[in-house]
């Protein structure tokens, strides 16, 4: 099971570097409004000319769900800058936002002078750069020590338990070992719960519950549901008299899978 840790460095990697073409994209629109574009510059425009308008949407799409997994305290300012804060009385170089020149929402003309009222691009522009550093900043959240610290902590009080359940598991006590190994499963699912800022409304939550909707927010994908169910399913073969005994097979499968998955999701 690959850590998901990596799987967001990936994606971020990606969301960086095409926003980055949009960037490019109203860099020279904005250079060539100033002077006539060397040879150079313009073969470098031509490039990435549009971008903005033909990849955002998507751009946006991808960075909100990255966002909302790993940066939820950013997500309102981000979702702000694309589409306004609340109702508005009406549109100025103020309120004017980025949804607004995608769907073509141009700044009126002032009759008396024949010049735009506000520079709308530049605006739409501006805001994109700001979405822009709150993307970059996902990664100053891997590299925090802070944020590391915590992980760390909380790996060694896991691998802690994992160790009595080894011990237990070893001296023929499956039951008690399965079941030990499952409070640490289902202790690890609630922090990766509240470090992906998922809402928890059930008042004693098994490792069901935690599995469901961390598969329902996208913070793991359908074949490590199904890992994870599946030890689910053997803590509580452990934790209830069923009408067989845990194999010393199941056991270790379970402290094993339990092992990894500490140290693969976070």
């Amino acid at each position: 099971m690959p850590s998901n840790l990596d799987s967001y460095k990936d994606d971020l990697r990606k969301l960086v570097t095409q926003g980055q073409t949009m960037i490019n994209d109203g860099y020279f629109r904005d250079l060539e409004e100033k002077r006539t574009l060397k040879k150079k510059e313009k073969e470098l425009k031509d490039e990435v000319h549009g971008s903005f308008e033909t990849d955002y949407q998507k751009w946006y799409t991808e960075a909100c769900a990255l966002i909302r997994q790993v940066l939820p305290e950013r997500l309102d300012e981000f979702e702000a800058l694309y589409k306004g804060e609340g109702r508005r009385k009406g549109i100025t170089a103020i309120t004017y936002n980025i949804q607004d020149w995608l769907n073509g929402i141009r700044a009126g003309v002032n009759p008396y002078t024949d010049e735009k009222r506000y520079e709308d691009f530049g605006i739409a522009f501006m805001r994109f750069q700001t979405q822009m550093k709150i993307v970059e900043s996902v990664e100053k959240r891997f590299e925090s020590s802070l944020f590391e610290i915590k992980q760390l902590v909380q790996a060694n009080l896991l691998d802690s338990e994992l160790e009595v359940a080894r011990e237990l598991h070893k001296n023929g006590f499956l039951r008690g070992a399965g079941v030990v190994a499952g409070v640490v499963l289902e202790s690890h699912l609630c922090q990766v719960c509240t470090n992906h800022a998922v809402t928890i409304r059930k008042k004693n939550p098994t490792i069901s519950d935690y599995n469901d909707l961390l598969k329902k927010k996208d913070v793991i994908d359908v074949p490590n549901w199904r890992f994870i169910q599946r030890l689910g399913d053997l803590r509580n073969l452990c934790a209830h008299k069923k009408k067989r005994e845990p194999t010393e097979d199941e056991v270790t499968e379970l402290i094993d899978g339990v092992d990894k998955t500490t140290k693969t999701l976070y």
